[in-house]
């Protein structure tokens, strides 16, 4: 299970796919469904959408 949160390197998030068990060790916990990077120019942004209907995001 790979842990998500703000000191996440960004080779580890670049490399989570579809099916990945993933949380962000808390309360959200599951298989990822779906992966977005969103580039604003500023930061990129990494949103992980699980089974459990839970999004996981995180910025860099």
């Amino acid at each position: 299970m790979i842990r998500i949160n703000d000191e996440t390197p960004t080779e580890t998030l670049q490399e989570v796919k579809v099916g990945d068990m993933i949380t962000d060790g808390f309360s959200k916990t599951g298989r990822v469904e779906s992966v977005e990077i969103e580039d604003d120019g500023l930061y990129k942004v990494y949103e992980f959408y699980l089974n459990t209907d839970r999004v996981i995001s995180t910025k860099r």
